[in-house]
């Protein structure tokens, strides 16, 4: 509707239109993304589902935009409010305003032409900017810079100067500016962009509609920013480490400018490179290391050097010199591209041969944080192992299952673990986090993805020999595995991963379905038990690896690929496709999801089969986290869903575990999936059974009989385990009675007003009304249990009073909303007077009897601490005391305000609602004369006791003297 009003008002509505934009910047204010505990903003994909506020925030980017493009007078004011925002909060999450800011200009670069100035200004905030906020916002007035020469010029001479700003983030935002303009400015003769498909790919496209740039200027402007680029060479490491980051990005959109790059790169290799065939080691890593007195620092991170090296071989190799054949520029060229080969062929020889003696990192070597030698080590240590990782993934792209090759990769390998348990050797000694290269691999996801299919999936007969090379390891083969776990880790707290194509989506995508598609196979082929039977190395199985992969990565796809969860579904059916893809297209998310979580499902029951001391507590864990993240996916009102949720109750019915965190996922599971098909009072309450029967009776001298509704509530899951997670989701049905009786109030306020219109009573509100009673009866018999049952001190005690509070304030309102309902009709419902008296024979008087049942707990344990106890620990049972009895004030407030609204209503309708309540219980003065025999009896015997001690015994007398005095 408010978009409606925007289209109209191009009809002569200039007064609403200032309105509408005040209106369209309030929304996107108040409901933008917000900035969460640690820091990190909650973004979401645009193409998921959203919130509401998020709805609110696109309502008010969608207003600006349609009102930029349909009033040209107010057009100046929204873009200067929009950059004014972008450059004054950069502290806060602002991904919202230069979405908006990109889809400006995308719609009209030309007419932006006459606010170039705002733009232009807000170019000298960029050095004082977040990184991510100056790559957004460059990115965001990109195809600007494609039109206006000036605003081109101005955004050179800023990221000139920001190149040598004292600060560290301006020099980064320089270099990310530079290459950002490297990736856009294309060069004449460079590939076509659909080899790299990038987000900007689109804008670049509609720019070029209305501007036909000179190719032979942009070559010169892009050979000066390369130079420009060439002196970051020469400052920090981490100014340095984004160039080589971004490098392979440039080279692949605008790839003549190919030898430029690489000619950048190999001057700078040689640098640090040893050239002499029979040194060892072939890399001077003390060149890398930069002392300044007493602080000790990487300068060149040339792991990360090699990396972007060897990235831009290989596509050189796949992309440049298959369309070159027959070329006259092929051999000088090639002659180039050689030499970078031989080096690091001559560096992998020379890696190999080396011992950790060359590089003085022994294990007596010192690792220790604290002194200037171990930082330095520390650092020689990681550059080394990620040049191991670099040399791992050229060795293999170059291998073509060479058995030699693989010899070399398992070497290089030898060399990377040596390091890494030294490492942590020395971390744990140090009992400090060091910082290992592991938690960052160098090794691309694409790279991670082939490595895992050829380990465990290639059954080509040439291919065995040399692969029983790298499948003798299983040190490597878990290594493997380890790896692509960091990388979707990765994705799962970025949105994106480190290396080649780690920004591409769809690349990612991809490569995601070929690591689950193995570890699948892997998993359901190999079963831990099997596999550990024969294992001797320390740590996680292969196969534990592969299901918590399986784990990270379902949970990504859903975070980040909701839209595609059919074609992830579809690439992990590894039968042959190609015959079935008709019948392929009929198969529903569901019936596909449902097949994977019968493999997960049987997995689960053959570990459940196996004894306790047997039982893999790990595995079953994540087992069940993988079966709640699949059953997401199933429609709920599907058969596969509704054998979902029997199967599940089947295991909580038939199987005993004692591990607590096993039996809150798995009664998780239940109630997620129970929700979604029916309310779960019904299994409230026989779980409620089973925890009265296992915690016995708060009254000792009741034999409570025990039920076994569900074999998994146990002695030991019992409490707090199980309570509390029937309280939590006794408290959301609560809050949903609540909601409804809500409703149903409006409702009938409505109908008051207009009375006229009819006289009969309301009809339709008879069902809802029933479905309510009968919630709150079954829910009232749940207390009714749990109330009666003997719970250990601590959060069961507190929660349970809190919740008695909420049901005894829910009981209330539906009382209420019959005081307005009788107005009307004259009457209440039988079923109601049915849940009165069931809250007065069943709910009320066990209530004051647990209340007393926590208050002489905490008496006894106060009277018991005082005497046995040392002063810290009283203090923190004292402390506990306070915190469970605090709930009961409440409670009895709300017990009498329902009593209250009970007599109004009798008298209303005249029914006696109160014949069922008994009179509420006094507790405050009651004198109990068996108990208070027995404490004077046992204050006398202590008294006698005393007397023979010394000062303590004198200490202790003047209490006892108080209680004869009474």
């Amino acid at each position: 509707m408010i978009l409606e009003v925007v289209k109209n008002s191009v009809h002569s509505w200039d007064h609403v239109t200032q309105g509408l934009v005040e209106l369209g910047f309030i929304l996107m204010d108040s409901y933008g993304p917000k900035k969460v505990l640690d820091g990190k903003t909650i973004e979401t994909s645009p193409s998921l589902s959203r919130m509401p506020n998020q709805h609110a925030c696109k309502l008010g980017a969608n207003i600006l935009l349609e009102t930029f493009k349909i009033h040209e007078m107010i057009r100046q004011e929204i873009l200067e409010q929009v950059l004014n925002r972008v450059v004054t909060r950069a502290s806060s999450p602002i991904s919202h305003f230069l979405d908006l800011l990109s889809n400006i200009v995308m719609y009209a670069p030309l007419v932006l032409q006459s606010c170039s100035s705002k733009v232009t200004e807000a170019f000298d905030y960029l050095s004082f900017l977040p990184l991510q906020t100056v790559q957004r916002l460059l990115k965001a007035v990109q195809p600007l810079l494609k039109v206006s020469m000036s605003m081109r010029d101005s955004l050179i001479l800023v990221l000139r100067k920001a190149m040598f700003a004292n600060q560290l983030d301006a020099r980064k935002s320089a270099v990310a500016g530079f290459l950002l303009l490297l990736k856009n400015f294309k060069v004449l003769g460079s590939l076509s962009s659909s080899q790299c498909s990038q987000s900007l790919s689109f804008s670049q496209v509609h720019v070029d509609v209305h501007s036909h740039y000179n190719s032979v200027a942009n070559e010169t402007f892009c050979l000066e920013i390369m130079d420009s680029l060439r002196r970051c060479l020469s400052q920090q490491a981490d100014v340095r480490l984004m160039l080589y980051e971004g490098f392979y990005d440039v080279l692949r959109r605008n790839s003549q400018l190919a030898n430029s790059i690489m000619q950048t790169l190999l001057s700078q290799l040689k640098q640090f490179y040893e050239p002499k065939p029979d040194l060892l080691p072939p890399l001077k890593l003390e060149a890398c290391i930069l002392t300044q007195g007493d602080k000790i620092s990487l300068q060149e991170p040339l792991d990360y050097l090699l990396c972007c090296i060897q990235h831009c071989l290989a596509w050189y190799k796949n992309t440049v010199i298959p369309l070159q054949q027959g070329e006259e520029e092929e051999e000088e060229e090639e002659a180039f591209y050689q030499a970078l080969d031989d080096i690091l062929e001559s560096i992998t020889n020379r890696m190999i041969k080396s011992e950790l003696e060359d590089f003085e990192l022994d294990k007596s070597a010192d690792f220790s944080q604290s002194t200037s030698i171990g930082i330095k080590n520390n650092i020689c240590a990681s550059l080394v192992m990620g040049v191991c990782e670099v040399l791992i993934e050229y060795n293999f792209s170059i291998s073509n299952f060479s058995k030699n090759k693989f010899e070399d990769i398992l070497s290089l390998f030898m060399c990377y673990k040596k390091l890494s348990d030294i490492l942590n050797e020395k971390a744990g000694k140090a009992k400090t986090k060091m910082a290992n290269k592991t938690n960052d691999s160098l090794l691309s996801m694409k790279f991670v993805s082939s490595l895992l299919t050829v380990l465990f999936r290639d059954s080509i007969q040439s291919h065995q020999e040399s692969l029983s090379v790298l499948r003798s390891s299983s040190e490597f083969m878990r290594y493997a595995v380890n790896i692509a776990l960091q990388k979707v880790q990765q994705l799962k707290e970025t949105g994106h991963v480190s290396g080649p194509d780690g920004q591409n989506p769809d690349k990612i995508f991809q490569n995601l379905c070929d690591i689950t598609r193995v570890l699948l196979w892997r998993y359901t082929s190999i079963p831990t038990s099997v596999e550990e039977l024969g294992k001797k190395e320390k740590g996680k199985s292969i196969s534990l690896l592969c299901l918590e992969g399986l784990q990270k990565i379902f949970s990504a796809v859903q975070q980040f690929y909701q839209p595609k969860i059919q074609q992830f579904l579809r690439a992990l059916d590894v039968t042959d496709k190609e015959g079935e893809e008709r019948e392929d297209a009929d198969v529903s998310v569901t019936q596909r999801t449902a097949f994977q979580i019968r493999q997960f499902q049987r997995s689960l029951l053959n570990l459940l089969s196996s004894q306790e001391e047997d039982f893999n507590s790990k595995e079953a864990l994540l087992l069940v986290t993988v079966l709640t993240s699949l059953s997401k996916l199933l429609e709920p009102s599907s058969p596969q869903f509704v054998q979902m949720l029997s199967w599940t109750s089947k295991i909580c019915k038939e199987n005993s575990r004692e591990d607590a965190l096993f039996c809150k996922s798995l009664m998780n599971l239940l109630f997620s999936l129970h929700v979604l098909y029916k309310s779960p009072v019904i299994l409230l309450r026989d779980l409620s059974q089973d925890i009265h029967g296992h915690l016995g009776d708060i009254d000792q001298d009741v034999e409570v009989e025990k039920t076994n509704h569900f074999a998994i509530v146990n002695l030991r899951t019992a409490a707090p385990t199980i309570c509390l997670l029937v309280l939590s989701q006794a408290e959301k049905v609560l809050e949903e009675v609540d909601w409804l009786i809500t409703k149903l109030k409006g409702q009938v306020s409505q109908e008051t007003v207009s009375e006229e219109a009819s006289s009969q009573t309301t009809l339709p509100n008879q069902p809802v009304e029933k479905a309510i009673v009968m919630q709150l009866g079954t829910l009232l018999t749940f207390f009714h249990e749990l109330v009666q049952t003997a719970l250990p001190s601590g959060s069961c005690v507190d929660t349970l009073l809190k919740d008695l509070c909420k049901m005894y304030t829910t009981l209330t309102a539906l009382v209420r909303y019959y005081l307005q309902v009788c107005q009307s009709s004259g009457g209440i419902p039988k079923n109601m007077e049915k849940l009165v008296k069931l809250s007065g024979s069943h709910l009320t008087p066990v209530c004051y009897s647990f209340i007393s049942y926590v208050q002489n707990k905490s008496k006894s344990l106060n009277y018991t601490g005082e005497k046995k106890e040392k002063p810290a620990t009283v203090a923190t049972a004292m402390a506990r005391v306070l915190r469970e009895t605090k709930p009961i004030p409440n409670l009895i407030f709300a017990i009498e305000q329902y009593e209250k609204f009970l007599i109004h209503l009798s008298k209303r309708s005249k029914v006696n609602l109160m014949q069922h309540m008994k009179l509420s219980t006094s507790r405050d003065f009651k004198i109990k004369g068996n108990i208070l025999d027995m404490v004077l009896r046992e204050d006398g015997e202590d008294e006698n006791e005393e007397g023979t001690a010394s000062e303590h015994g004198e200490q202790n007398k003047e209490p006892a003297k108080k209680k004869r005095k009474k």
